[in-house]
């Protein structure tokens, strides 16, 4: 057998507290083979993000290595020097970090971003040459309009468009090993397999090895050789991606692939509203029609060009029911979203809540609106204040509208920390301490606050391992069934829309192509490009029944 590019070996990493030293890693130990694609599989803080964390020294705060051996391609890297880890980031060990916002900077261009990547692994010389290969690296990773797009900031790129420029200074270099850390959470199906594809692609023809960290079962199954299953720090199983999903052992594994939801799952809650109003029937709250978005795009100097980003969308949301809004990255779902909760504005067209225009209502009325419609956005780093502790973030909205003294505003957020599963003695903690999905948790709490009748959810629940998604799903649909709630959902994750919508609009370059209820879109899709949606998700045949 030839000798592993990456090893490890009774892995510990801590985190200092004053005096105390909290444990994460208890003992990890795994190796990676030349072009082989190793998946990491569990829950949010289970310790994966912290394993790949550890093996690039770029542990966050006060955690540090406290015993073990990592190498690669023979060399100890526990006691590689500052420079030596410096030069091995990047030309040897490439890295795609799980959260866009936090890891581009806002203030420069996407373009010159790339650009000083490319400089300081010496892939080009030359301005010419320089941004020659960082048009060619955003094109291998899948943004089509890379030139044109070079000259955009952060804030102006979906959550998938950041993601995949993450990917592209990822793979800058092509390192020998790639470690990427939930690379596409944040991508549509579509644009998930090119991205995947190209680093099969890596794979096979350069020998590059990938250390694949992800909460999504299907994708690790259909694209790692192998899967670690991780619980509290500890590896509890291992072995070839189809033994672990079709005959997990550890009772942990069992409960993460029953929890992954599939196309063969059914609508969750489905049996509790039977004999409720059909979706196709019931009154309508949430009125689109005709939505036109135009925004002036920088092309570079002073020039600008228009984009319409949203063309003549309509449709309306029954109360007490789900329309899913699903796309590619940049199809114009967020921007129909912000729309909706007033944080931009229409160029044409109407929204219409209970037959109420929004354009003719005053900024008193709008105020009231928000009380009664709340969002769950996308990225929780960028929408959670960072100098806030979590029960303060979860209670401001009933601050802001004067609800309850401060005692019972402080209890509440109590129960909501426990609503969506979280403990409440993280209500004196802050964003920066808790994981990715711990912090979408606390967005989802936030947005109960108010107890809203419509809710905005966008990509509520990409950043969410399937226990967790699992939890989160049950807790919407119980709430919608109690309460009569009525969610906009946007995603991308179709095996998701299954089990947590009642109808589907499917866009396309601003355009709905298609719409209807979900099992009539998903059992006899009319338009080509649904069918690539539908055809594009990962682990499509996972051997489970999903949730619900």
């Amino acid at each position: 057998m030839s000798e592993p590019l990456l090893s490890i070996r009774d892995l510990k990493v801590a985190f200092r507290s004053g005096k105390k030293s909290r444990e994460v890693l208890h003992g990890v130990s795994f190796d990676i083979l030349e072009g082989e694609t190793l998946a990491i599989v569990g829950e949010s803080g289970s310790g994966k993000s912290t394993t790949a964390a550890a093996i690039i020294d770029l542990l966050p705060g006060t955690g540090t290595v406290t015993d073990g051996s990592i190498t690669l391609g023979g060399k100890e890297l526990t006691k590689a020097s500052r420079r030596e880890m410096e030069r091995i980031r990047g030309r040897e060990i490439g890295y795609v970090p799980q959260d866009p916002m936090s890891n581009l900077n806002p203030v420069w261009s996407i373009g010159f971003q790339v650009k000083e990547a490319v400089r300081a692994n010496g892939l080009a010389q030359g301005r010419k040459e320089i941004h020659d290969r960082a048009v060619e690296v955003l094109v291998q990773a899948g943004l089509s309009d890379a030139a044109r797009r070079m000259h955009q900031f952060p804030h102006q790129f979906s959550g998938g468009m950041r993601q995949r420029a993450l990917i592209g200074i990822g793979l800058a270099a092509d390192p020998k090993l790639l470690i990427a850390d939930e690379p596409t959470s944040a991508l549509d199906v579509t644009v998930q397999r090119v991205i995947l594809d190209h680093l099969a692609t890596l794979t096979s023809e350069r020998g590059t090895s990938v250390l694949l960290i992800t909460h999504d079962l299907g994708l690790a199954a259909e694209r790692a050789d192998r899967i670690l299953v991780m619980n509290q720090g500890e590896i509890v199983e291992a072995g070839a991606s189809a033994e672990i999903l079709t005959n997990p052992r550890h009772p942990y594994t069992q409960r993460l692939v029953a929890a992954a939801p599939s196309l063969a799952s059914k609508r969750i809650g489905i049996t509790a509203a039977a004999g409720e109003t059909p979706a196709e029937t019931a009154p309508a709250v949430v009125e689109v029609r005709e939505l036109v978005k135009d925004f002036s795009i920088r092309t570079g100097g002073l020039r600008h060009e228009q984009f319409r980003a949203v063309d003549d969308v309509s449709f309306t949301i029954p109360r007490g029911k789900t329309l899913a809004l699903v796309g590619e990255s940049g199809s114009g779902k967020s921007t129909v979203a912000k729309m909706l909760l007033q944080l931009e504005k229409p160029t044409d067209g109407e929204i219409l809540i209970d037959g109420m225009p929004t354009s003719t209502m005053s900024r008193a009325d709008v105020f009231k609106l928000r009380r009664r419609m709340q969002p769950v956005f996308q990225d929780p780093y960028g929408s959670l204040d960072p100098l806030r502790s979590i029960g303060s973030l979860i209670s401001e909205p009933l601050h802001v509208h004067g609800i309850g003294s401060k005692d019972e505003q402080h209890k509440r957020s109590l129960e909501l920390l426990e609503q969506v599963a979280l403990p409440q003695e993280l209500a004196w903690r802050y964003p920066n301490e808790l994981s990715g999905g711990q912090r979408q948790r606390v967005a989802i709490a936030r947005a109960l606050a108010l107890k809203p009748d419509i809710v905005v959810l966008d990509e509520a629940v990409s950043a969410l391992d399937v226990l967790v998604q699992d939890q989160i799903l049950n807790l919407l649909a119980d709430l919608q069934r109690d309460l009569g709630l009525t969610y906009l959902f946007i995603t991308h994750d179709l095996a998701v829309v299954r089990v947590a919508a009642d109808l589907v609009c499917v866009m396309e370059k601003g355009r709905i192509v298609e719409q209807g209820t979900v099992d009539d879109i998903f059992s006899n899709p009319q338009e080509e490009y649904t069918r690539r949606l539908l055809e594009a998700i990962p682990g499509a045949s996972l051997p489970t029944g999903g949730v619900g």
